[in-house]
């Protein structure tokens, strides 16, 4: 249904109620908005800064090794000659994009896993959910390890490394919804029509859990960021000259001569303000979706 409406005797369109009360609900979380200006500005430095402050970090130059930051760099430069700044971008770029897809693929698997689940209920849903607490059981990182150790780094399998420890959480909360949809009205009428399950599955059960899996996938994503920053701590990320943040915060903690803080704090702070944003902008999409939830 649209966000606009008709309503007899209107001379235009109107919102929702519940639309326009979750709305205000959003736009007054201000610890929200400051999320999502923080994730903003983020991308656009990761992904137009490059274009604006183009910097080579392929090639290593040796002669302007652990340059002071200045009028030339404003960051630095590395013990391999790179452009901080510059490396800061590049990094950025990888982690986002590590990061979102891998919380993407894990939204989908776990919609999937859960809504299956749920609906199916019986003997379905008890081998499908023991499948998910035995994967929760592990803890994640260890995981991650086993299989970055197991199999070349490169992103690909990081990503498909991060979504395989995300998704379980998804899982969980689609599944608790749909076991309480199949009890619904208009899932029995459907069912007594004669509708198909992967119908049902589909049509009806996923679109109505997809608040709730936007809201998780904003807390995978940093999630997922902080994950992918501790393996590269590790040196377990993307083999070089590719670059993340938590592979510069492990770099600049090996090669810390006489404090040069350039190397550690630019990528330990775009860490730290990444994960924050995306859980500020998680915790307002909930609100969000719970005042929703009461008009609806």
């Amino acid at each position: 249904m649209s966000l606009l409406e008709l309503q007899p005797g209107s001379v235009g369109p109107v919102v929702r109620p519940g639309r326009r009360s979750s709305l205000r609900s959003f736009v007054e979380h201000k610890l929200g908005l400051i999320g999502l200006a923080i994730v903003i500005l983020i991308v656009a430095f990761s992904f137009l800064g490059p274009i604006i402050y183009p910097t080579d970090q392929i090639h290593t130059n040796l002669n302007q090794v652990l340059v002071h930051p200045g009028s030339r760099f404003p960051l630095g430069t590395d013990d391999l000659g790179y452009n901080v700044l510059g490396r800061l971008m590049v990094g950025g770029r990888s982690s986002l994009e590590v990061g979102v897809t891998a919380a993407l693929l894990a939204a989908f698997v776990g919609t999937i896993w859960g809504a299956v689940s749920g609906y199916a209920g019986g003997a379905v849903d008890a081998f499908m959910m023991r499948v998910v607490d035995t994967m929760l059981a592990i803890p994640a990182l260890l995981l991650l390890l086993l299989l970055a150790s197991v199999f070349t780094p490169t992103v690909p399998v990081l990503i498909f490394a991060l979504s395989s420890v995300s998704w379980l959480v998804t899982a969980r909360l689609v599944r608790g919804q749909a076991l309480a949809l199949r009890e619904q009205e208009f899932i029995e009428a459907v069912a007594g029509f004669g509708g198909r399950n992967y119908r049902i599955v589909f049509r009806h059960i996923v679109p109505n859990v997809a608040g709730t899996v936007v809201v998780q996938a904003t807390f995978e994503i940093a999630n997922a960021i902080l994950l992918l920053a501790a393996l590269s701590f590790l040196g377990l990320g993307p083999p070089a000259p590719s670059t993340n943040w938590g592979s510069m915060l492990s770099s600049g903690l090996t090669y810390d001569y006489d404090g040069s803080w350039w190397l550690i704090y630019p990528a330990g702070l775009a860490i730290v303000l990444t994960v924050v944003a995306f859980n500020f902008l998680g915790e307002a999409l909930r609100d969000t979706l719970e005042v929703r939830l009461q008009y609806s």
